[in-house]
Order: C-alpha cells, then sequence, then structure tokens
C-alpha cells in the first residue's frame, strides 16, 4: 500500500520537476507562453501529488482497527462483508 502511493507521489513530483526544467532550460527557446503555461501545470501538481499520496484505497482498513472489543469488531467485519481473521 505505501509502496504504491509512495511510487505515485514520486512520478507526479517527477513530473513536475521535469516540466520546470524543460520549460525554463528548452521551451523558452522558443515559445515563452509554452513555457509559462508549463509552469502553471507544473505549480498545480504538488497539491495533487500530495492528495494522491494521502489517498487511502478501498483494502485500506484504518478506519476500523481491531478495537479490542470481540463482538464489536465481529459486527464491523460483518457489515464490511468480510471473514473473520
Amino acid at each position: 500500500m505505501y509502496a504504491r502511493r509512495r511510487r505515485n507521489y514520486f512520478l507526479l513530483m517527477g513530473g513536475c520537476v521535469a516540466l520546470y526544467v524543460s520549460a525554463w532550460a528548452f521551451v523558452r527557446l522558443w515559445s515563452m507562453p509554452a513555457a509559462i503555461v508549463m509552469c502553471l501545470v507544473a505549480m498545480v501538481i504538488p497539491p495533487v501529488a500530495a492528495v494522491v499520496a494521502n489517498r487511502r484505497g478501498p483494502e485500506d482498513r484504518w478506519w476500523d482497527d481491531p478495537s479490542g472489543d470481540p463482538k464489536s469488531d465481529e459486527w464491523w467485519d460483518e457489515l464490511d462483508g468480510r471473514e473473520r481473521r
């Protein structure tokens, strides 16, 4: 779970850095408006990367970790449609 989220985060942030570097190293030589647009797109990526990295999948059971009460845990597992561990 964490490896998937970490990989997605680093892919997005790598794309962000690539956009900034290519915009001001190469693209500005041909088109300044295109370089500015690339930087504006890159500016939006870090918050999106943070949301993607912190998003939990449907298989993640963080909200109902076992509480220690067997009856309660059994009830929650039944509601989730999951087998007892």
